[in-house]
């Protein structure tokens, strides 16, 4: 059994065959997905897609790129989300000084007040960091500098924040990055134990080899999983069997699909 842990389904992409998305991951040995708002409209659509699929669980957040719309009653209403039993982070959330679609302070803003939302609801969260590492760690410490529950995902900064990410206690996820020919930072999966690796797709993002240039979703996470259990030297199912478990303790899915 596989976890995406992180896929963006509600996307349009997915309008006219989320049924089959859905049945093709479970096909595949993709028993649960978590579907990640960026926004308060997408939140409430992953939170729908939740209630639908059994399989389905969803983070709500608001994405660095929409910053500018974080406001008081944006965050009251992300906060009454987290009542749903299905809610399982808070997500996903961060830095991201590539695009700058919204200003840094915008950024710095939302971020503070959803880990600290965060942080008091005893939510995980879902962190997105480009180019942006320094700020981010720093961010998260003032906040609270250990115990944290969390995931940074789509990892692609260097080996050097591994262990200073997994002393505040994170998790750190790959996608089919790691799949492509040109991927060449294995030093950083290697400095990920796999009590704390994570798989997701980041749907319909990102689509691994030999899928590249499609429309990406939850049943392709296999091949990346395989390519990592390859590189670990670990059957696929061993490596299914840590990652999920992995997920399991950090989102609590067991509990909530108990």
């Amino acid at each position: 059994m596989l976890v995406d842990t992180h896929a963006h389904i509600h996307d349009e992409p997915f309008e006219h065959d989320l049924n089959d998305v859905v049945r093709n991951a479970k096909e595949a040995g993709v028993q649960m997905v978590i579907d990640i708002g960026v926004d308060l409209k997408t939140s409430n659509m992953a939170v729908a897609n939740a209630d639908a699929y059994p399989e389905v669980y969803a983070a709500v957040g608001v994405h660095p790129h929409e910053a500018s719309y974080w406001n008081a009653s944006v965050k009251s209403e992300l906060k009454s989300l987290f009542t749903h039993p299905k809610v399982v982070a808070m997500g996903e959330i961060g830095l991201d000084y590539h695009y700058h679609f919204s200003t840094s302070e915008e950024q710095t803003r939302a971020f503070d007040d959803q880990l600290r939302l965060a942080r008091t609801s005893g939510m995980p969260v879902i962190i997105h960091s480009r180019e942006a590492m320094d700020d981010t760690l720093a961010q998260i410490k003032s906040v609270a500098t250990g115990g944290w529950q969390g995931v940074f995902h789509c990892y692609g900064d260097t080996e050097k924040e591994i262990p200073e990410i997994l002393e505040l206690g994170f998790y750190v996820s790959f996608t089919g990055v790691v799949t492509f020919r040109n991927f060449d930072r294995w030093e950083v999966v290697r400095a990920v134990p796999l009590d704390r690796l994570l798989l997701e797709t980041d749907a319909p993002y990102m689509a691994p080899v030999p899928l590249r240039g499609r429309r990406n979703e939850p049943a392709f996470l296999v091949h990346t999983a395989q390519c990592l259990a390859d590189f670990h030297r670990l059957s696929l199912g061993e490596l299914a069997e840590q990652t999920t478990q992995n997920a399991i303790r950090l989102f609590g899915l067991k509990g909530v699909a108990g």
